[in-house]
């Protein structure tokens, strides 16, 4: 993934490092919450101009090139910070779905807006970043309104090495929203899924930890998790009772097990960089 490209462009774009990593922190400790879908809105649209983000969960039926089940896990809108969702309606004639069976690597798919369409969200002109795992496609679904320009190659050439990081995040979005169906069968999870899954990024930062067999000192995962929720140093501190020069500390201990380099090195690791 090019996540620091994303930064460099950033800067371009006139968006402090600092910041962005902030809003990432932020958006990482979202997932499998209701606010997930406005926090990755809001950092999307300080990088390239969105109107609308939408995320759903595909299920196919790759042999029969067929829609087996499309799950909403939600949507933000500039002009309403959080808009309920129902099940998305689309059939096998989505204009999607031929590529979205045929895809072997992540995609993004740009469709312009239209004057006519049976898929009235496709009155818009839109950037759909889409990752595969088996036959579910996790599709993130950026829109701007037909008034407005198309997305530019630029545009679209940044948000594509933008998805490495996006990407990732809404998969495991989507699991734990498959995990509170599976708990809680014929209730539609919404911001309570803390309390199905207390810490969602507690429990991926640990698992990660397992998997590279990585050992951290309670303080250090304290330091960890507190800078990749975007806590500053000096919020971090007071909140464990400490100086800013043992966060400070306690981060390059916690880097140097890592193989990283400070928070943006944290953060990168946190998102499989």
């Amino acid at each position: 993934m090019s996540l620091t490209r994303s930064i460099r462009d950033s800067r371009i774009q006139g968006i402090d490092s600092a910041h962005f990593y902030n809003e990432l922190g932020e958006l990482i400790s979202s997932t499998g919450h209701g606010a997930f879908a406005t926090k990755l809105l809001q950092l999307v649209d300080k990088l390239v101009p969105v109107q609308r983000v939408e995320l759903g969960e595909w299920t196919l039926d790759e042999r029969q090139a067929s829609l087996l089940e499309v799950k909403a896990l939600g949507s933000a809108d500039q002009q309403e910070e959080l808009l309920p969702v129902g099940p998305p309606q689309y059939q096998d004639g989505h204009p999607l779905l031929e590529q979205l069976v045929e895809m072997e690597d992540s995609l993004l798919i740009q469709m312009n807006a239209k004057t006519a369409s049976q898929y009235p969200r496709n009155l818009s002109h839109q950037c759909n970043l889409v990752s595969r795992k088996a036959n579910r496609r996790c599709v993130i679904t950026l829109h701007r309104p037909p008034a407005h320009r198309p997305f530019s190659l630029a545009e679209l050439s940044f948000l594509k090495s933008f998805s490495e990081t996006l990407l990732p995040l809404a998969e495991r979005h989507a699991q734990i929203n498959r995990q509170a169906r599976q708990n809680q069968p014929g209730e539609v999870p919404d911001c309570p899924l803390a309390a199905l899954e207390q810490s969602p990024l507690q429990r991926e930062f640990n698992e990660r930890l397992c998997r590279g067999d990585i050992n951290l000192s309670a303080r250090e995962k304290e330091v960890c998790l507190g800078l990749l929720t975007g806590g500053t140093v000096p919020e971090v501190a007071e909140r464990l009772s400490v100086k800013n020069s043992s966060v400070e500390t306690y981060l390059k201990r916690a880097a140097a097990k890592l193989g990283v380099s400070g928070r943006h090195g944290l953060a990168k690791w946190m998102v499989g960089a």
